[in-house]
């Protein structure tokens, strides 16, 4: 569980020549875990939340690490009357891996993923890949030509 998506995530950035750097780590479960363990910045962080639209779809928000995200301002950009964080168990389904552990490439799983501009702010960028235990640092611009999610603004501070 999980390592065929750092595997997959793995070879999309190989394929697409991005400069990227793993680390592996003690098992870390919230942001602020995963930022001390790699010794960044917590805004560095990327926070990849698997939503069920009131549609029953399944959709990726991303966030900066020091943020929260607005579900309200987030479902008005989707278009749908409301969003919720998806069960485990659905994460799990959709993803392959587990809550806390979720890549932002939404695209590797046929999720449309949503982009909160505060995720710009950083050059660098820093996010669980598909495993507790191990973490990708890479420019938040290549993450961007590879994933092409929609960008807006549907952030609060925590």
């Amino acid at each position: 569980m999980g390592v065929n998506e750092f595997h997959a995530l793995k070879k999309l950035l190989d394929e697409n020549n991005v400069e990227y750097t793993v680390h592996e780590h003690e098992p870390v479960y919230t942001s602020e875990q995963a930022a001390k363990v790699r010794g960044v910045e917590l805004k560095t962080g990327v926070k990849a939340l698997v939503l069920k639209t009131s549609n029953g779809e399944f959709i990726l928000g991303l966030v900066a690490a020091d943020r929260k995200i607005d579900l309200e301002r987030l479902a008005k950009i989707v278009r749908v009357k409301k969003l919720k964080l998806a069960s485990p168990k659905e994460v799990l389904e959709k993803t392959g891996c587990e809550v806390g552990s979720v890549h932002p490439f939404g695209n590797l799983h046929g999720l449309k993923t949503y982009l909160d501009r505060s995720v710009l702010d950083n050059t660098w960028v820093n996010f669980n890949a598909g495993l507790h235990t191990v973490s990708i640092h890479m420019k938040s611009e290549d993450m961007l030509r590879l994933i092409k999610p929609v960008i807006g603004d549907f952030s609060k501070e925590e």
